[in-house]
C-alpha cells in the first residue's frame, strides 16, 4: 500500500536541506504510516511533533485514533480521544466515527453507544454513519434489537 519508505526518505532529505516540515507536512506522513501499520513509527512522528510544539490539530488526532482502531489497539486509540479535552481540542463527527467503528469492530457496542449518546449531548451533528456502525455492530449481539433501539432513539 503505497510508496511510505519513499515519503520517510523525502522527509528525512528535506529536513537534511534546512527545510523544516509543517503540521501538514507531518500529517500526510502519520496517516500513510498508520495505513501501513506503522503505528510505532507514527506516534514516535507524532512526539517529535509535540516536542517541536508544532500546531496538532483534531484532523492529526483522527489519523492516530483510526490507526489505533485499525490495529485493534483500542485502548490506546481511548486514552487518545479522553486527552483531547486537556489539550483543548474537541472532537468532530469524523472523531466520533472512528471510534464508534472501532468499537463496534472490536465488538464494544455497548460503548459505542455509549459515544453516539456523547455524540450527540456534545452537540456534533449527528450523521448516519455512526448509527450505521453501531447497529451493524449489534448485530453480534442481537441483530435487530439493536436497530430498532437505535431508530427509536433517534
Amino acid at each position: 500500500m503505497g510508496r511510505i519508505g519513499d515519503a520517510q526518505k523525502l522527509f528525512s532529505e528535506m529536513q537534511a536541506c534546512g527545510q523544516l516540515p509543517d503540521a501538514q507536512t507531518y500529517s500526510i506522513l502519520l496517516d500513510g504510516l498508520c495505513k501501513n501499520r506503522q503505528l510505532s513509527r507514527a506516534m514516535q512522528l507524532f512526539g517529535e511533533m509535540e516536542a517541536k510544539k508544532l500546531d496538532i490539530n483534531i484532523v492529526i488526532y483522527n489519523i492516530l485514533i483510526e490507526g489505533l482502531c485499525i490495529a485493534g489497539k483500542i485502548e490506546s486509540a481511548r486514552d487518545l480521544f479522553c486527552g483531547l479535552s486537556s489539550k483543548g481540542l474537541r472532537p468532530n463527527v469524523r472523531t466520533y466515527t472512528i471510534m464508534i467503528n472501532g468499537l463496534c469492530i472490536a465488538g464494544l457496542t455497548i460503548e459505542a453507544e455509549k459515544f453516539l449518546i456523547q455524540m450527540e449531548e456534545k452537540g456534533c451533528s449527528l450523521i448516519i454513519a455512526p448509527i450505521t456502525q453501531l447497529s451493524e455492530g449489534s448485530s453480534i449481539i442481537n441483530r435487530h434489537q439493536g436497530r430498532w433501539y437505535l431508530f427509536k432513539q433517534w
